[in-house]
Order: C-alpha cells, then sequence, then structure tokens
C-alpha cells in the first residue's frame, strides 16, 4: 500500500513547476519530499542529497573561533592561501597518500566544487583545440552543470563494461582525437560507490601523459573504502591515486563529508609541481599573464570566481589537517558509521526484491559507505524513483550522473535508527504491490 498517493505527489510537482519527475534533479527531489513531509507529517526516508550526517568536527569549530577572536574577520585573505593550511595540506598529502605536493602548489577553494569549476576553466583554455572534458561515468552532475555555465563541450562514458585492462582502450579511442583537455572522475565513486584501482588509475595516468590530458581526480569520499585499513599517518596502505602515474594532475579534496565541516564551504585544490609550474603561451594570451598554470588558476581564474576563501575557515581546515597528520584524530573511524548504515540499508533492499546495481570493482566486491546504488527489475532509473515516493523513499536517477544502467542512487547519510523498521515495512509493501516475475 502506498504512503503517498499519486494525486498528492502530482500536485506536489505541478507546484513545484518540475518539468519531468523521472528526470529530477537532486534539488528537485529534495524540494518533493520536503513538500510531502510538511503536507502530511509523515516522515521520509531522505536519500536523496549527499549531505553529510554526522557532527561537525569539534576541533576544527574550536579553531575556527579562535582564528575569529584573533581578529582574521577584518582583512581579506590572500587568493593562494593561508600559510598555515597550504603546510598543513602538503603535510596531509604526504600523510595519507605518500604524494610529494609543495605547500604553494595546495591551494585552497570554496568546497570542491569551486575547485573544479575554476580547473575547469584552466584546462579547457590552456590549449587550443584540447578543450572538452571526459567524464569516467557515473558521475557527480553539478561538474556537466558548471560546464554549460563556461559553454566548454564534454564527452562521457558509463565505466560499468570497461573495468580492468578495458579502460585502456575505451580510453585509447576517446583522447586518440587530441581534443580532451581533462578526465574527470571521483574515487571512490559518486553515486556507485565503486573505486578504481591502481592498476585502472595507472592505465589513466600512463594515457594522461601520452594524450598530455590533465587528471581531475575527485577525493571528496577521502580513505572512505573501509574495505581496506587506511588512515594511518605516513603508513601504508594508502588509497590508490593516479597521482602515482603522472605528473598532470589536479586532487580535489574537500573538508565536508571526513570532517563533516561541510557549512563552511572549505576544500583544496593540491596540483602536481610539474603541471602548477608549466607555462600555456594560450593561457598567457587569453589573460595577460605569464600563463604558468597555478599562477593563472590561482590570480586570473578563482579570484575572479569567489576572491579567496574565508580566513577563519582556512584556518579551521589546516588545524584537522594538522590534528590527522598527527594522529590525534581518525576521521576514517569517524565516518565509519556510513558503511554501517550502508549495510542495514542494502540488506532491507535485497531482502525485498531489489539488486544492487553497481555491485563489484575489478578484484572485491564494491563497499559499503556512503552511497550505493539499487535496481528493481526492469525499471528504469526515472521509474523507480517516482515509485519510491509513493513509499515516502527519496532517491536520484542514475541516469542523470551520466550511467546507462536502470536504478537509483541512495544515500546513506540521513539515515536514522529509528527508520530501518519504517523503510522495512514501506519496502516490504513496495515489494508485494510490484511482483517480480
Amino acid at each position: 500500500m502506498k504512503i503517498f498517493s499519486e494525486e498528492l505527489v502530482a500536485q506536489a510537482v505541478s507546484e513545484l513547476h518540475i518539468a519531468d519527475l523521472q528526470r529530477a534533479t537532486i534539488g528537485e527531489v529534495l524540494l518533493v519530499a520536503q513538500y510531502l513531509e510538511q503536507k502530511t507529517g509523515i516522515p521520509f526516508i531522505r536519500m536523496d542529497q549527499g549531505s553529510p550526517g554526522l557532527p561537525v568536527n569539534h576541533y576544527g569549530v574550536e579553531a575556527e573561533k579562535a582564528a575569529l577572536d584573533r581578529g582574521v574577520g577584518s582583512q581579506y585573505p590572500a587568493a593562494a592561501g593561508v600559510p598555515e593550511l597550504k603546510a598543513e595540506a602538503s603535510r596531509f598529502v604526504k600523510a595519507f597518500l605518500n604524494v610529494d605536493i609543495s605547500a604553494r602548489a595546495c591551494v585552497p577553494t570554496v568546497g570542491s566544487v569551486a575547485g573544479s569549476f575554476g580547473s575547469f576553466i584552466a584546462c579547457t583554455q590552456r590549449t587550443k583545440g584540447k578543450d572538452k572534458v571526459l567524464f569516467i561515468d557515473p558521475g557527480f552532475p553539478i561538474q556537466k552543470s558548471q560546464l554549460r555555465v563556461i559553454g566548454a563541450d564534454w564527452v562521457e562514458f558509463d565505466i560499468y563494461d570497461y573495468r580492468g585492462e578495458a579502460l585502456r582502450a575505451k580510453l585509447e579511442e576517446m583522447l586518440s582525437a587530441g581534443d580532451i583537455a581533462a578526465i574527470v572522475y571521483s574515487n571512490p565513486n559518486n553515486p556507485a560507490w565503486i573505486c578504481l584501482e591502481d592498476a585502472e588509475l595507472k592505465i589513466i595516468g600512463e594515457l594522461a601523459t601520452k594524450y598530455d590530458v590533465i587528471v581531475m581526480e575527485d577525493l571528496a569520499y577521502f580513505c572512505m573504502d573501509f574495505r581496506h585499513d587506511l588512515g594511518h599517518p605516513f603508513e601504508p596502505p594508502y588509497p590508490p591515486t593516479v597521482a602515482h602515474y603522472t605528473d598532470n594532475y589536479i586532487l580535489m579534496l574537500s573538508s565536508s563529508k571526513i570532517f563533516s565541516y561541510a557549512g563552511q564551504r572549505m576544500a583544496l585544490t593540491c596540483i602536481s609541481d610539474k603541471l602548477f609550474d608549466r607555462q600555456f603561451p594560450d593561457l598567457a594570451a587569453r589573460y595577460k599573464d605569464a600563463g604558468v598554470f597555478g599562477q593563472t588558476l590561482i590570480a586570473s581564474i578563482l579570484y575572479m570566481i569567489t576572491s579567496g576563501c574565508t580566513a577563519s575557515t582556512q584556518y579551521a581546515y589546516a588545524e584537522m589537517l594538522r590534528l590527522s597528520s598527527d594522529g590525534v584524530i581518525n576521521f576514517v573511524e569517524d565516518t565509519r558509521e556510513y558503511a554501517v548504515r550502508a549495510e542495514k540499508m542494502k540488506k532491507i533492499f535485497t531482502d525485498n526484491g531489489f539488486h544492487i546495481v553497481y555491485d563489484h570493482d575489478v578484484t572485491e566486491d564494491v563497499g559499503d559507505g556512503f552511497f550505493f546504488t539499487i535496481g528493481y527489475g526492469e525499471m528504469s532509473g526515472g521509474e523507480l524513483l517516482k515509485e519510491l515516493l509513493y513509499y515516502g523513499v527519496s532517491s536520484i536517477s542514475l541516469s542523470t550522473t551520466g550511467s546507462e544502467q536502470k536504478g537509483v542512487r541512495a544515500c546513506t547519510s540521513r539515515m536514522r535508527d529509528d527508520l530501518y523498521g519504517v523503510m522495512q515495512e514501506r519496502m516490504k509493501a513496495f515489494a508485494e504491490d510490484h511482483p517480480l516475475r
């Protein structure tokens, strides 16, 4: 039995001016869920927006308050970032990735969204004729929206059928045209929670060097592959990264998930030193500067977008990074709750006829974490999204993430202990109302 009637959901869609519910964005699904909750008082199981669901890191809060008490709010922060954050970023990357990046090449940005936006601009403008971005999908829909804003084109493919060595031929096919400026992916992946393995990153790195492509590696869920014992500073194992296989890389490290510091919008764009110092005549001609990649990105692009990052938040991030590298903060254990939730939620779904869509990496079953993907029979992602709304469960269709698979993305961040029983009842009703052959 449905929790919300088709008429009520249709009313929500109409009043919120949503053109197509089956292709609704994260924000639109969020609005529908909020509308139905407010209209009826019935709680939704919110699997739509990937907002942190754990307490904010208190070390960051105290450091930010202390910075404000010192008076840092009265002065504009340097565009390149405060020295303390840049130094701790360099140390953090060494401690947890075993990668050497100088402090000058670690640049704070207003969340990874600003980092990717600025990087897209620099990457697609650095060399005439190399102006497209290649997405290894599924991925974060916002990044394609950013390319629409700057008028850049992109190509994409769903990695589902191209894991392991099969990735090489697919990338060669797409890079050989010579017009790709950058490759983008997240690892662990939003939305599928697959993890590119070391051998796959080696392929990406080798081909990035061969075709002079910059790899933008989004590490928003840093060290959150809970299948492995990650997160011990200056000790292996380290999470795999393309930075070991090419000098053409930009690493994006966010404070939002690993420190639950999302509200303060703080991240880092860590650029290979060799790329940071490369000079591009086309950048020089456009921006009337020296055309050095790192300096152009900081002074001629990022500063035009945000004119620097909030000073007090930079000191907060610096302190959280410092304490992590010192071993005082164990951000991996702090975020392991997401894996606990995913395991419980997946069991409820699979016990009621659902299946995991992206269910394996090359050598392991996919792990539990912040996201997972589910399908039901032969329903398309849009159909499943819509049907789940009638049972008080919100999600997003995989089709909006560049995936060619049938299903939806589920986020664990807003799940609460008191909702597992509710979810079980609703998914049991869903299965009864949608019998599989």
